[in-house]
């Protein structure tokens, strides 16, 4: 069966930048054990001889084109790099292959996509998607033996709390929402408090005060970003504007608030959502001092967008993945950087690069505790994901939680300086800071309003 009509939805258009918010080692078998075991097709995906699982991303559409293509050509540079020599040869034996399905920003096609995948796939890795308005298909889908065990996804990211808290959904980036709080009023979010503890160490307890920007494209970019804000805010920061702004809004949607932060003597802004860029030369252009203001955005990208504009000199850029300035200091980003494409290589190739590893991880565990011929979604949901407790992409990520759905506690923070991305803490190069503090649990109203 295939959806032909669901309602659409307004403002797909402001989505390219407005969701960038907030993304154990193995008992092997003994070779000389597995060598003992002919394999043979075991699974919806998986055969003699490889594992299928569908990547489904929204690239093609006329409202932001090419808008996650970023997480195809990252979870096949890595299902490559996987498959190599240097990678392993695949997973215990099985080449891992890649089905890229377009949801083309369109609920219709996301939901399409999904019981495509269960279909013909194992699991859905590395999905990026903003529109899949039910969990159903990924609940209800049935394996090879007629059981309804679901469908695993292991996605890039997760835009709404249908996805994130679907049973059968582990993330490199877990929901902030805690899943048994999201139908109640209010809900319990846990986020990172990105460079606030160290703002407030290097600048003062409550001496910063300032504009907070959130993104209001959709009511699950206003979610997201909200909790990273007033988890921000937790470290001891006050705002005095607490705004949304749509990532399509011209630069004059800024004039206001900048005009409120003169008046306000702010020295603090965080964006997250709008358009950083923007804010920052509206602040330049109406006399702000930009040097006495702590500017924290969204400011990294592989290209020259943000490097290139001076209005940018001096922002700071929080992150829980490291930069690719920084690949000399990690093998696993070296690799990254050898099977992603150049003009490919944005945060989501990164999320889905990882989902892939997290994946193939965690097929391992699974025939490692039930044999090479073991692997079926309902063992790998039961004894794959659930080793995925402290994973890091090789180091490339913070440590997460998966299998518990917390967010990692582990930050980074770079500055743009003359035109480069300079780390500014942990002063270390291929570094994270790792430790509980830096999460702040909140308690709000931000389904509600």
């Amino acid at each position: 069966m295939r959806i032909t009509q669901l309602p659409t939805r307004a403002g797909r258009a402001a989505l390219a930048t407005a969701l960038v918010i907030a993304v154990v080692g193995l008992a092997m078998v003994p070779a000389t054990a597995q060598s003992k075991q002919t394999s043979t097709a075991t699974e919806i995906g998986v055969t003699a001889k490889e594992i299928h699982v569908a990547t489904m991303a929204d690239v093609e559409n006329p409202f932001a084109p090419a808008l996650f293509q970023g997480a195809r050509y990252g979870a096949q540079g890595a299902a490559d790099y996987i498959n190599s020599k240097a990678g392993g040869g695949g997973i215990n034996g099985r080449k891992l292959v890649v089905d890229f399905i377009d949801s083309k920003l369109n609920a219709n096609d996301a939901r399409n996509g999904v019981i495509t995948a269960c279909d013909n796939d194992f699991a859905m890795v590395g999905t990026a998607v903003l529109f899949l308005t039910s969990a159903q298909d990924l609940t209800g889908c049935i394996d090879k033996q007629g059981a309804k065990s679901g469908l695993p996804d292991m996605p890039s990211f997760t835009a709404g709390v249908v996805e994130s808290c679907a049973p059968t959904v582990f993330g490199v980036n877990p929901p902030q929402v805690h899943c048994d709080t999201a139908t109640q009023t209010p809900q319990e979010y846990t986020s990172s408090k990105q460079g606030g503890p160290y703002f407030v160490k290097k600048f003062g307890k409550n001496k910063l005060h300032g504009l907070m920007v959130f993104g209001n494209d959709t009511k699950d970019a206003a979610r997201g970003s909200r909790a990273l804000l007033d988890s921000f805010l937790s470290s001891g920061i006050k705002s005095d504007q607490y705004v949304g702004v749509s990532a399509a809004a011209p630069q004059s949607a800024y004039t206001a608030f900048v005009n409120k932060m003169k008046a306000d003597n702010s020295n603090v802004v965080n964006i997250i959502g709008g358009d950083p860029a923007l804010l920052r030369s509206e602040m330049q252009l109406q006399g702000v001092n930009l040097d006495k203001v702590v500017y924290q955005c969204g400011c990294y990208a592989a290209s020259d967008k943000y490097t290139s504009n001076a209005a940018l000199d001096g922002v700071y850029i929080w992150g829980y993945t490291l930069p690719f300035e920084e690949a000399s200091t990690n093998p696993m980003m070296q690799n990254f950087l050898k099977y992603v494409p150049k003009d490919k290589r944005d945060a989501f190739a990164v999320y889905a690069w990882g989902a892939v590893l997290a994946f193939a991880q965690a097929a391992k565990a699974t025939m490692a505790k039930q044999g090479v011929n073991g692997l079926t979604r309902a063992n790998f949901l039961h004894d794959g994901v659930t080793t995925l407790t402290k994973f890091d992409a090789g180091g490339m990520m913070g440590a997460t939680n998966i299998i518990d759905k917390i967010p990692t506690d582990c930050s980074m923070l770079l500055q743009l300086k003359n035109q480069k991305y300079v780390r500014v803490f942990p002063s270390k190069k291929g570094t994270f800071d790792c430790k509980p503090s830096n999460l702040a649990t909140i308690k709000a109203d931000y389904v509600g309003g």
